[in-house]
């Protein structure tokens, strides 16, 4: 053996594809360019003596020779505004500014899954990334309204009272909205370990850096992990690397639907982006609108959501969470992202406070896909459900103070019994996944005892549902 030489297998790194190289190609800058930095306000610095497009990521050199990249978010004039992508201590005019690329770009594939990275899909875990990983643009366009495959498979998220009373489709979008401290990462923590995706990209931006390691470890777990991708854009980072933060993960995510995985993409906060582009947009000198939040905030909103959705091949549902500011629904951004989204999921702190989890408020809540991916029978029980809620909603201050005499009203009663029975339905510890299908017959089961109570009356059950027995796609 001593005579005989070990041959090493070069592992030459994978390509990039053909439309990707041919795109990088056309777009790449051909000859240097060059300025200055000329003012500094804030976080918008003013460029001069170079032409660069919207979008452009320039390389700033200052005087103490440290290098931070920017982003060029407007002009004022002829000059470019930049905005830095990192942290930057000191600048001075006159510093050099020179062009690096058109747009940004990341390294994508399957061996990215288990991995932390930053905005710029760069990892922070320590680890270099795999050699086996193509080029994509952080930025791309939606898939067009007639390549959307329909949305007619149920998607299974493990949270019980979502699967039976708010169905979800693979390839819906919708909203988790609530006020601070209701349950929101915990809530995306079981959406993670519980649902039914290929894959999963998770967008943490701008949140506190305390929270992302308790998230991986405490909620994610190493098997949550395993098959995810956590893109990571702190609050003390630059507004600007928190918005491309929103575009790498979104980017992730297609890239993987576009190798016809089903995608689960859990976005938080949606409205944390928002305010980042506010910085931005108020730094390059647009004018405020509602609540200070300028009109590229509101352009930006749709522009991200919109990617998400299915196209020909895969597809990605995505839950994004709204933090509504003083508990208040009607608040700009929930607001716009209502009107956006494929329903919305209401947290409430009442029920917080009565340690019901997840805090979730149904009848705020809706899945506008659902009446297509459940059949009549579960659709009827939901629907006498959210009536007898809504009976006890309405009559909750006499039932409280002990004005309403059980008896009187049969529609009362039923909706009094609704209420303790459903409080008991909806509570689930985060480490427990209930299957889709279970979670559905529970709910049944739940409106069938009412009948066997005795508790209904003209208007309200008048048989028993049948169980749902198989898990079909409708």
């Amino acid at each position: 053996m001593s005579g005989k030489r070990k041959i090493e297998v070069l592992k030459l790194p994978t390509l990039p594809s053909r439309p990707c190289l041919e795109d990088r190609i056309s777009e790449a800058a051909v000859f240097k360019m060059v300025g200055r930095v000329s003012a500094v306000t804030g976080d918008a610095i003013e460029l001069e003596g170079m032409s660069v497009p919207l979008g452009a990521i320039c390389l700033l050199t200052t005087q103490s020779r440290k290098q931070v990249k920017g982003r060029v978010i407007g002009f004022r004039g002829l000059n470019p505004i930049l905005s830095p992508l990192e942290s930057l201590e000191s600048v001075a005019a006159g510093d050099t500014v020179e062009l690096v690329d058109y747009q940004q770009y990341l390294w994508v594939g399957d061996s990215l899954c288990g991995r932390v990275v930053d905005a710029f899909g760069q990892p922070l875990d320590g680890q270099k990334l795999p050699s086996n990983l193509s080029s994509i643009k952080a930025e791309r366009e939606p898939p067009a309204s007639l390549d959307r495959r329909p949305i007619n498979h149920r998607f299974s998220t493990g949270v019980k009272l979502i699967d039976a009373c708010l169905t979800c489709g693979r390839g819906q979008r919708l909203g988790v909205f609530a006020g601070s401290g209701i349950g929101k990462s915990t809530l995306l923590g079981m959406l993670a370990n519980g649902s039914e995706a290929d894959r999963i990209v998770i967008a943490m931006v701008g949140e506190r850096g305390r929270e992302v390691q308790e998230f991986i470890q405490n909620i994610l777990g190493d098997e949550g992990l395993s098959r995810s991708v956590v893109v990571v854009a702190t609050s003390d980072k630059p507004a600007a690397q928190r918005v491309a933060a929103a575009w790498t993960a979104t980017s992730i995510a297609e890239s993987f639907r576009d190798e016809g995985h089903h995608v689960l993409l859990l976005f938080d906060s949606i409205t944390r982006f928002a305010m980042a582009q506010r910085e931005l947009g108020l730094a390059s000198g647009e004018p405020p609108t509602t609540k200070g939040y300028p009109p590229s905030a509101f352009q930006a909103l749709p522009r991200l959501v919109e990617r998400a959705g299915c196209n020909a091949i895969g597809a990605i549902t995505a839950f994004y969470t709204v933090l509504v500011e003083g508990d208040d629904q009607q608040e700009p951004i929930a607001d716009a992202l209502r009107g956006l989204l494929d329903g919305h999921i209401v947290l409430s702190r009442d029920l917080a406070e009565e340690f019901m989890y997840p805090a979730i408020d149904l009848l705020q809540s809706i899945s506008r896909l659902q009446p297509r991916l459940v059949d009549q029978v579960l659709a009827d029980a939901v629907g006498e459900l959210r009536r007898l809620m809504a009976i006890y909603r309405r009559n909750a201050d006499l039932i409280t103070i002990g004005a309403y005499r059980r008896g009187s009203d049969e529609n009362i009663d039923a909706a009094i019994l609704v209420h303790e029975l459903f409080k008991k339905f909806a509570t689930q510890d985060s480490s427990e996944s209930v299957d889709l299908i279970d979670a559905q017959n529970m709910l049944i089961e739940l409106v069938n005892s009412l009948a066997h109570d005795g508790s209904t009356s003209q208007g309200l059950i008048t048989s028993q549902f049948d169980p749902i027995g198989t898990s079909v796609d409708l």
